[in-house]
């Protein structure tokens, strides 16, 4: 039986329990895991069609600065909006702004259906931005009010890995759809109103009788801030492969769209892979983890740096993407670990928010090094080395305590 439980680490949220109506299974889980894949959703499905967009709207003024603004946009509203988020979260209460955020998404996801300029579209990406950051920061806030200890690092886990598995159908997804119309893929978007119907049935709020305390209780910036630090970097990290390996497979000579694809999946697999093994490894500590996942992400992104053929090339982009997908569950557990119930949904709101700046950075980060350093392999070179530095801060000074109590 799955019962609901407060943070690991603290006792006194235990009166939030008596506000459930029952324990906390796999429906919330699957549903919470559900809902986070939307971001995903809006930072994937339109790359295939960004070339079309560009000859739809050709006449436009400022086309080739719009239509990738099309697909950055949300990330970027992501990481601006989730500390508002997690105020309101905190303050009102989850599941009611995550039910309103998982409408609105829907409104401003399909809105490029009907409007007929590409400003008016970006705009509605701005919408698509706000309604995500709300729909993560519910989402993730909602799995750790839910469950803890093994519970916790599981479905924290699974988040991590169906949403690497969800980017890779998206993407296919996105072109079977492009090639259609290149308005089609936005269709997409209203899965979320079918998805927040059982929302509303299955999902309650932790604790209605918290709310007025959460604006008074102050956010423990030291507990926070070092997590949200490291955060940062490890977005970068994280998204430094996913942007650029087509790049990378690219420049070893291949054409073959089908095989660019295939090498992304794989390393979509591998993380994957490495996000449900954060389940099994969460007893080694978060100190452990965060050592092993930076140190496999030196290892991968060296090995891709100086290959000379795709299978070296996708051999370490396994190895790397290995190394994220333990990195983002850990550090998601080492930034709510401990926070009291009314500072959760501001806690989950700032690391969402330093992920997605992460996000958001990741090519202006990598193409300013690119162009330093003389080629890409050199940049995720650079990157590798940095993340072997990382491994080094932490072994010497990382955190000490578990992800979460078993």
């Amino acid at each position: 039986m799955e019962n609901i439980h407060p943070a690991a680490t603290d006792t006194r949220t235990a009166p939030v329990q008596a506000a459930a109506p029952g324990p906390a299974g796999r429906i919330q889980a699957g549903l919470l895991v559900a809902g986070s894949c939307m971001p995903v959703l809006g930072a994937v499905l339109l790359a295939p069609v960004l070339p079309t967009l560009n000859q739809a709207f050709a006449d436009t003024p400022g086309v080739a600065l719009l239509v990738p603004l099309t697909l950055t946009l949300p990330a970027l509203f992501v990481a601006l909006f989730s500390p508002l988020a997690g105020w309101v979260a905190d303050r009102v209460g989850r599941k009611q702004l995550l039910v309103f955020a998982m409408l609105a998404y829907a409104v401003f996801g399909t809105a490029p259906l009907w409007l007929q300029t590409l400003g008016s579209i970006a705009l509605s990406r701005v919408g698509v931005g706000i309604a995500e950051a709300a729909i993560i920061t519910c989402c993730t806030t909602l799995i750790t009010d839910y469950y803890a200890g093994e519970q916790r690092n599981k479905y924290l886990g699974l988040q991590t890995m169906v949403s690497a598995l969800a980017a890779t159908a998206f993407f296919a997804l996105g072109g079977a759809l492009g090639s259609i119309s290149w308005r089609t893929p936005f269709w997409l978007y209203a899965a979320s109103a079918v998805i927040v119907i059982p929302m509303v049935f299955k999902l309650w709020e932790p604790a209605r009788t918290q709310r007025t305390t959460a604006a008074r209780t102050p956010v423990p910036w030291r507990q926070i801030g070092a997590p949200a630090a490291v955060t940062l970097f490890g977005g970068i990290v994280f998204y430094a492969l996913i942007v650029h390996l087509p790049y990378v497979i690219t420049g070893l000579g291949v054409a073959d769209a089908a095989l660019i694809g295939l090498a992304a999946a794989i390393a979509s697999l591998a993380t994957a892979a490495g996000a449900i093994s954060f389940r099994f490894l969460a007893k080694l500590g978060t100190r452990n983890l965060l050592a092993l996942a930076f140190g496999l992400a030196a290892v991968g992104l060296f090995v891709v740096s100086i290959a000379g053929n795709v299978p070296l090339a996708i051999g370490g982009a396994v190895i790397a993407s290995a190394g994220t997908g333990i990195l983002l569950p850990t550090l998601l557990t080492w930034a709510v670990t401990g926070l009291d119930f009314q500072q959760r949904g501001r806690g989950t709101g700032i690391w969402t928010s330093t992920l997605f700046i992460g996000q958001f950075l990741t090519p202006i980060v990598i193409g300013a090094a690119s162009a330093g350093l003389g080629s890409l392999g050199v940049a995720l070179g650079g990157l590798g080395i940095a993340c072997a530095v990382a491994l080094l801060a932490v072994l010497a000074r990382g955190p000490r305590m578990a992800p979460a109590a078993p």
